[in-house]
């Protein structure tokens, strides 16, 4: 069981098996798998992602559609971290000294993983131009930057979106690299989330945060310098979405110093501001997801939540699924925005500090992200489909006298 000291007092159970190299490789591979679900979904569903993203589309008609060869990536992902572990369960048996001495092959893993995001592997039929376009992607947005509309800014702001979910996993892929390169260290100990300070992975954490909060105060300059401001208002969607993304902030600095201080007066004023700060942020990004960036009714005026022509709270357009799939999302989505709220209970309290817990936590809020996915496309393509103009080709000039609200980014 995790934390049996009876296994090990520094290497529980659960990382003697899946170390945490191979839990970051892990949700990275499966984060290729889900994109692949989300293209291949919404494919069936006749959403064209590729040309919300600015993606180039298939030549002719004779070339297997955009999923298959993000399959064909995941398979090839999935096949290398099999073997690797099957390897590395072969050397260590289960012996904790050699869990420890061997951490050199999930290390090898995750780089092998890496360099099949950016080598050229065309013999294999796998999409280079692909990974290419997601790695200058990735470039651009790290430093929170934005493409322009007809450059594929909606595929930015999802992708910048999805690393927030990525926080932890990144938090994750740092501490084994601490790990691996300090002296007298092993990438499959027992991990050690201080390792290089105890500030550098609260500080990586809050990157992705960083970089939506910078996208939204891009979008705010680029409306207030629109030169129709009476068709797209004066911006202050985005700074109310800039001031989801800052609620994260509280959580993890106050995480970051609860960690740090024994029991004791202080850690009771820190305990509870860092609960009032997580239902902040949990109540806040759950009203966005509903209202903002998925479109639906439930916190509108009573008028347009109970709309004849609409089920109860949604939309007229659902091309998803029936209403039923809708109710039990939004429900899906508070429950897993909530899940800082095991700490609460007595009796749960410790289970969320275990390994395996704390992998499962990282596994909900990435699930939780890729059924995110299907409802925030399907829903800016019926914004694209439904006016064929709106907030960005106002920017462009591409106005002819039509009032449209703000555009609701995430």
């Amino acid at each position: 069981m995790d934390g049996d000291p009876a296994v090990e007092p520094e290497l529980d159970s659960f990382s003697l098996a899946f170390p945490l190299p191979y839990r970051v490789a892990f949700i990275v591979v499966l984060a290729v798998w889900g994109w692949a679900l989300n293209l291949h979904f919404l494919h069936v569903r006749k959403i064209d992602v590729p040309s919300l993203i600015r993606y180039p589309g298939r030549s002719n008609s004779t070339q297997l559609p955009h999923h298959h060869s993000t399959y064909r990536l995941a398979s090839l992902l999935s096949l290398v971290s099999a073997l690797s572990i099957v390897i590395f369960w072969m050397f260590t048996r289960g012996i904790p000294q050699r869990v420890i001495d061997y951490d050199w092959i999930p290390m090898t893993n995750l780089l092998v993983v890496a360099a099949l995001f950016a080598l050229p592997l065309r013999t294999l039929s796998v999409s280079h131009s692909g990974r290419g376009r997601l790695l200058r992607t990735l470039r651009r947005v790290s430093i929170g930057g934005l493409a322009e509309a007809k450059d594929g800014k909606f595929g930015d702001i999802l992708l910048a979106d999805v690393l927030t979910s990525y926080a932890k996993i990144l938090g994750d892929l740092f501490v084994c690299l601490c790990m691996f390169f300090t002296r007298n260290g092993s990438a499959t100990d027992r991990p050690d989330r201080h390792c290089g300070g105890t500030v550098i992975v609260p500080l990586i954490m809050a990157i992705p945060s960083a970089i939506r909060l910078r996208q939204c105060l891009i979008e705010y300059t680029r409306v207030r310098q629109a030169p129709y401001k009476e068709a797209v208002g004066w911006g202050g969607q985005h700074l109310a979405n800039a001031a989801k993304y800052s609620t994260a902030f509280p959580v993890i600095v106050l995480s970051a110093l609860m960690r740090n201080v024994g029991d004791s007066g202080v850690a009771t004023g820190l305990y509870r501001a860092w609960l009032a700060a997580c239902l902040l942020n949990s109540l806040y990004s759950f009203y966005w997801d509903v209202a903002k960036d998925w479109d639906l009714t439930m916190f509108s005026d009573a008028r347009e939540r109970d709309a004849p022509d609409q089920p109860f709270g949604l939309r007229r357009r659902l091309l998803i699924h029936n209403p039923g799939v809708y109710y039990a999302v939004v429900v899906m989505d508070l429950l897993l925005r909530c899940t800082w709220s095991l700490k609460l209970s007595p009796h749960l309290d410790h289970i969320s500090d275990f390994e395996s817990s704390i992998f499962l936590i990282q596994f909900l809020e990435v699930f939780r992200r890729w059924v995110w996915i299907f409802f925030r496309v399907e829903t800016e393509w019926i914004r694209n489909t439904s006016t064929g103009l709106g907030v960005d080709d106002i920017l462009m000039n591409d106005f002819h006298g039509t009032r449209y609200e703000d555009d609701e980014e995430d």
